[in-house]
């Protein structure tokens, strides 16, 4: 199948989201009640409280907010990526439904990301619908048969079958010897570095170095020659 994909189909993304709320003690009292109802699945430990444990909300769509969209794509001998970041959500997502809409609307084109259709695909569709945006047709499977869903997934890839196997895009880039993408910040450093050290940029360069990560990881699924670094560049 995949190497019935032309690698000028597929859009490649990744998204970073942080808790909507800088802390616990900011959200409203329903939020609150409803936080803690959650937490309830989530805490490990006796040390754990549902105020110490906000940091992981931006995992959650009804509990996070999208503050980056990153993509890539082929472009004759190059690699480009974008990035749509900033504070105003609605304005990230109106942005990168504008893109799907112009360029990635066809029968013929794909999305591909990691771990994509457990987290990035859904994520950004709950958060466009709370936001009052329409869903892309891209990103909406109502009423969709299987083979007619155009996301690709380089985790589900991997897993050939054995769905209770996960596998970190940083594990797989060692793996193939691809440039790690956490060569400055990882994940559980981002909400930090968005609410501390309002660094939003720094955000998109580690989000835009996870897109990369993701397609060259998916050339090497195909056994294709990887990226030369001369070969990519930022639009942003």
């Amino acid at each position: 199948m995949l190497n019935e994909i032309k690698n000028n189909q597929i859009l490649f993304l990744d998204i970073e989201t942080v808790p909507a709320n800088e802390s616990f003690d900011t959200l409203t009292p329903l939020m609150k009640k409803l936080w803690k109802k959650k937490a309830e699945h989530i805490i490990k430990s006796e040390n754990e409280t549902p105020a110490s444990i906000y940091r992981k909300a931006g995992i959650y769509a009804e509990f996070g907010k999208i503050i980056c969209i990153s993509v890539g794509f082929f472009h004759k001998n190059t690699f480009r990526t974008k990035s749509f970041f900033g504070n105003d959500e609605t304005k990230i997502l109106t942005e990168f439904k504008t893109l799907l809409e112009k360029s990635y609307s066809a029968q013929d084109k794909y999305l591909c990301a990691h771990n994509g259709k457990e987290f990035d695909y859904p994520y950004i569709a709950r958060r466009m619908l709370i936001n009052g945006i329409k869903i892309p047709e891209i990103l909406n499977l109502a009423g969709k048969k299987p083979w007619e869903v155009k996301h690709l997934d380089t985790l589900e890839l991997w897993k050939f079958g054995d769905y209770k196997h996960y596998t970190s895009l940083e594990l797989l880039t060692a793996v193939f010897n691809i440039p790690t993408p956490k060569d400055d910040i990882d994940g559980s450093m981002v909400a930090d570095i968005y609410y501390i050290e309002n660094n939003i940029k720094r955000i998109a360069q580690y989000c835009e170095k996870d897109v990369v990560a993701v397609a060259q990881l998916f050339l090497k699924y195909k056994n294709e020659t990887l990226i030369k670094p001369e070969n990519i560049t930022s639009l942003t």
